[in-house]
Protein backbone atom coordinates (compact mmCIF):
# COMPACT_ATOMS: atom_id res chain seq x y z
CA UNK A 1 0.00 0.00 0.00
CA UNK A 2 0.97 3.16 -0.82
CA UNK A 3 1.58 5.27 3.10
CA UNK A 4 0.52 8.43 1.75
CA UNK A 5 -2.53 7.40 -0.06
CA UNK A 6 -5.49 8.12 2.04
CA UNK A 7 -8.25 6.48 -0.73
CA UNK A 8 -6.07 3.24 -0.43
CA UNK A 9 -5.99 3.34 3.34
CA UNK A 10 -10.06 3.95 2.98
CA UNK A 11 -10.31 0.81 0.88
CA UNK A 12 -8.06 -1.42 2.98
CA UNK A 13 -9.72 -0.18 6.36
CA UNK A 14 -13.25 -0.38 4.76
CA UNK A 15 -16.34 -2.61 6.72
CA UNK A 16 -19.55 0.17 4.57
CA UNK A 17 -20.56 -0.98 1.53
CA UNK A 18 -18.69 -2.80 -0.79
CA UNK A 19 -16.02 -1.09 -2.76
CA UNK A 20 -14.37 -3.34 -5.90
CA UNK A 21 -11.60 -1.60 -7.93
CA UNK A 22 -8.63 -2.29 -9.74
CA UNK A 23 -5.49 -1.74 -7.30
CA UNK A 24 -3.48 0.83 -9.48
CA UNK A 25 -6.18 3.13 -9.59
CA UNK A 26 -5.59 4.52 -6.57
CA UNK A 27 -2.78 6.35 -7.42
CA UNK A 28 -4.37 7.77 -10.09
CA UNK A 29 -7.21 8.78 -8.29
CA UNK A 30 -4.89 10.75 -5.49
CA UNK A 31 -2.54 12.08 -8.39
CA UNK A 32 -5.86 13.91 -9.56
CA UNK A 33 -8.10 14.85 -6.81
CA UNK A 34 -6.10 15.67 -3.99
CA UNK A 35 -6.53 19.23 -5.13
CA UNK A 36 -10.47 18.96 -4.81
CA UNK A 37 -10.08 17.92 -1.08
CA UNK A 38 -12.12 20.02 1.53
CA UNK A 39 -13.25 21.93 -1.02
CA UNK A 40 -17.02 23.01 -2.28
CA UNK A 41 -17.30 20.77 -5.27
CA UNK A 42 -19.77 18.98 -7.25
CA UNK A 43 -18.62 15.65 -7.93
CA UNK A 44 -20.59 13.31 -10.37
CA UNK A 45 -19.59 9.47 -10.16
CA UNK A 46 -21.59 7.26 -13.31
CA UNK A 47 -21.63 3.20 -11.43
CA UNK A 48 -23.13 3.36 -8.20
CA UNK A 49 -23.39 -0.65 -7.62
CA UNK A 50 -23.48 -1.46 -4.03
CA UNK A 51 -22.74 2.51 -3.04
CA UNK A 52 -19.37 2.05 -1.39
CA UNK A 53 -17.45 4.28 -3.34
CA UNK A 54 -19.89 6.96 -2.82
CA UNK A 55 -19.23 6.78 0.73
CA UNK A 56 -15.54 6.67 -0.35
CA UNK A 57 -15.33 10.21 -2.22
CA UNK A 58 -17.44 11.33 0.47
CA UNK A 59 -14.91 10.77 2.77
CA UNK A 60 -11.92 11.74 1.11
CA UNK A 61 -13.18 14.69 -0.19
CA UNK A 62 -14.78 16.05 2.51
CA UNK A 63 -18.10 17.64 3.85
CA UNK A 64 -18.41 20.36 1.60
CA UNK A 65 -18.88 18.29 -1.86
CA UNK A 66 -21.97 17.24 -3.32
CA UNK A 67 -21.88 14.35 -4.72
CA UNK A 68 -24.14 12.77 -7.50
CA UNK A 69 -24.07 9.00 -8.35
CA UNK A 70 -25.62 7.89 -11.43
CA UNK A 71 -26.91 4.04 -12.25
CA UNK A 72 -29.50 2.12 -14.52
CA UNK A 73 -30.58 0.04 -11.09
CA UNK A 74 -33.59 1.38 -9.38
CA UNK A 75 -31.79 -0.21 -6.70
CA UNK A 76 -29.38 2.28 -5.94
CA UNK A 77 -32.01 5.14 -5.04
CA UNK A 78 -32.02 3.73 -1.59
CA UNK A 79 -28.34 4.87 -1.35
CA UNK A 80 -29.20 8.67 -1.70
CA UNK A 81 -27.59 10.29 1.80
CA UNK A 82 -27.11 14.44 3.37
CA UNK A 83 -25.23 15.57 0.31
CA UNK A 84 -25.40 12.66 -2.07
CA UNK A 85 -27.89 12.29 -4.76
CA UNK A 86 -28.58 9.03 -6.76
CA UNK A 87 -30.07 9.47 -10.59
CA UNK A 88 -31.62 6.33 -12.09
CA UNK A 89 -31.05 5.87 -15.63
CA UNK A 90 -29.83 4.78 -18.87
CA UNK A 91 -26.22 6.06 -19.61
CA UNK A 92 -26.53 5.18 -22.84
CA UNK A 93 -29.82 7.79 -23.24
CA UNK A 94 -28.75 10.94 -24.32
CA UNK A 95 -32.21 12.79 -22.92
CA UNK A 96 -31.24 11.59 -19.88
CA UNK A 97 -27.77 12.26 -20.11
CA UNK A 98 -29.07 15.76 -20.62
CA UNK A 99 -31.02 15.56 -17.28
CA UNK A 100 -28.56 15.01 -15.58
CA UNK A 101 -26.10 17.84 -16.15
CA UNK A 102 -29.54 19.98 -15.58
CA UNK A 103 -29.82 18.66 -12.40
CA UNK A 104 -25.90 18.80 -11.54
CA UNK A 105 -24.82 22.35 -13.13
CA UNK A 106 -21.61 22.70 -13.67
CA UNK A 107 -19.21 19.71 -12.38
CA UNK A 108 -15.47 19.68 -10.76
CA UNK A 109 -14.88 15.88 -10.71
CA UNK A 110 -16.40 13.32 -13.09
CA UNK A 111 -16.21 9.76 -13.03
CA UNK A 112 -17.18 7.43 -15.15
CA UNK A 113 -16.87 3.72 -14.19
CA UNK A 114 -21.18 2.81 -15.40
CA UNK A 115 -21.79 0.11 -18.06
CA UNK A 116 -18.58 0.06 -19.28
CA UNK A 117 -19.54 -0.78 -23.13
CA UNK A 118 -18.63 1.57 -26.12
CA UNK A 119 -21.77 3.31 -26.71
CA UNK A 120 -22.16 4.06 -23.44
CA UNK A 121 -18.31 5.28 -22.60
CA UNK A 122 -19.16 7.47 -25.89
CA UNK A 123 -22.45 8.99 -25.12
CA UNK A 124 -21.52 9.99 -21.37
CA UNK A 125 -18.00 11.38 -23.01
CA UNK A 126 -19.74 13.39 -25.50
CA UNK A 127 -22.89 14.62 -23.58
CA UNK A 128 -21.06 15.68 -20.02
CA UNK A 129 -17.36 16.67 -20.98
CA UNK A 130 -18.81 20.36 -21.73
CA UNK A 131 -20.47 20.37 -18.68
CA UNK A 132 -16.83 19.80 -16.53
CA UNK A 133 -15.62 23.01 -15.31
CA UNK A 134 -12.01 24.82 -16.24
CA UNK A 135 -9.85 23.23 -14.13
CA UNK A 136 -11.68 20.41 -13.49
CA UNK A 137 -11.34 16.51 -14.23
CA UNK A 138 -12.82 13.77 -16.47
CA UNK A 139 -11.57 10.58 -15.72
CA UNK A 140 -13.07 7.76 -17.32
CA UNK A 141 -12.07 4.14 -15.78
CA UNK A 142 -12.29 0.40 -17.06
CA UNK A 143 -10.98 1.32 -20.27
CA UNK A 144 -9.64 -2.41 -20.56
CA UNK A 145 -13.51 -2.72 -22.18
CA UNK A 146 -12.15 -1.22 -25.18
CA UNK A 147 -10.63 -4.33 -25.98
CA UNK A 148 -13.32 -7.06 -25.12
CA UNK A 149 -15.30 -7.87 -27.85
CA UNK A 150 -18.42 -8.82 -25.45
CA UNK A 151 -18.50 -4.84 -24.58
CA UNK A 152 -18.28 -3.74 -28.01
CA UNK A 153 -14.34 -3.61 -28.33
CA UNK A 154 -11.60 -5.26 -29.66
CA UNK A 155 -7.75 -4.79 -30.64
CA UNK A 156 -7.67 -1.51 -32.87
CA UNK A 157 -11.50 -1.89 -33.71
CA UNK A 158 -12.58 1.34 -34.94
CA UNK A 159 -15.67 2.90 -32.40
CA UNK A 160 -14.21 2.27 -29.10
CA UNK A 161 -13.47 5.05 -26.20
CA UNK A 162 -9.82 4.34 -26.20
CA UNK A 163 -9.54 4.60 -30.34
CA UNK A 164 -11.41 8.23 -29.54
CA UNK A 165 -9.03 9.23 -27.30
CA UNK A 166 -5.86 8.33 -29.53
CA UNK A 167 -7.53 10.60 -31.90
CA UNK A 168 -8.11 13.03 -29.56
CA UNK A 169 -4.02 13.58 -28.63
CA UNK A 170 -4.01 14.85 -32.43
CA UNK A 171 -7.19 17.26 -31.45
CA UNK A 172 -4.76 18.28 -28.06
CA UNK A 173 -2.42 19.59 -31.03
CA UNK A 174 -4.52 20.73 -33.29
CA UNK A 175 -2.79 24.55 -33.22
CA UNK A 176 0.10 23.14 -35.05
CA UNK A 177 -1.99 22.08 -37.87
CA UNK A 178 -0.90 22.39 -41.60
CA UNK A 179 -4.05 20.74 -42.71
CA UNK A 180 -7.16 22.76 -43.70
CA UNK A 181 -9.32 19.66 -42.47
CA UNK A 182 -7.74 19.50 -39.13
CA UNK A 183 -9.13 23.02 -37.07
CA UNK A 184 -8.43 24.11 -33.64
CA UNK A 185 -12.15 23.26 -31.60
CA UNK A 186 -13.94 23.47 -28.09
CA UNK A 187 -11.97 20.29 -27.15
CA UNK A 188 -8.53 21.78 -28.38
CA UNK A 189 -9.57 25.49 -26.37
CA UNK A 190 -10.87 23.91 -23.50
CA UNK A 191 -8.69 20.94 -22.41
CA UNK A 192 -5.31 21.42 -21.12
CA UNK A 193 -3.50 17.64 -20.88
CA UNK A 194 -4.40 13.72 -21.07
CA UNK A 195 -2.84 11.23 -18.92
CA UNK A 196 -2.73 7.31 -20.25
CA UNK A 197 -3.13 4.99 -17.97
CA UNK A 198 -3.67 0.93 -17.72
CA UNK A 199 -7.30 1.27 -18.68
CA UNK A 200 -8.20 5.00 -17.20
CA UNK A 201 -7.86 7.92 -19.44
CA UNK A 202 -7.79 11.17 -17.44
CA UNK A 203 -8.53 14.96 -19.26
CA UNK A 204 -7.81 17.59 -17.20
CA UNK A 205 -9.47 20.92 -18.40
CA UNK A 206 -8.48 24.36 -18.49
CA UNK A 207 -8.94 27.61 -21.09
CA UNK A 208 -5.97 26.68 -23.32
CA UNK A 209 -4.75 29.94 -25.79
CA UNK A 210 -2.68 29.55 -29.01
CA UNK A 211 0.37 28.56 -28.09
CA UNK A 212 3.54 31.09 -28.66
CA UNK A 213 7.39 30.59 -28.03
CA UNK A 214 9.88 33.07 -26.95
CA UNK A 215 13.62 33.71 -26.88
CA UNK A 216 16.17 34.91 -24.80
CA UNK A 217 19.95 35.43 -23.97
CA UNK A 218 22.60 35.78 -26.48
CA UNK A 219 22.60 33.24 -29.65
CA UNK A 220 26.15 31.35 -30.10
CA UNK A 221 26.26 31.12 -33.11
CA UNK A 222 25.13 32.73 -36.59
CA UNK A 223 21.74 31.58 -37.81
Amino acid sequence: MTADNPLEKYFRDNDGRLIHKWMHYFDVYHRHFERFRGQPIVLVEFGVSQGGSLQMWRDYFGDQATIYGVDIDERCASLDGPGTHVLIGDQEDRDFLRSVGERTGPIDVLIEDGGHTMGQQLATFEEMYPLVKEDGVFLIEDLHTSYWEEYGGGFRRPGTFMRRAKRLTDQLNAWHSQDDRFVVDDFTRTTRSMHFYDSIVVFEKGRVVEPHHEKTGTASFDT
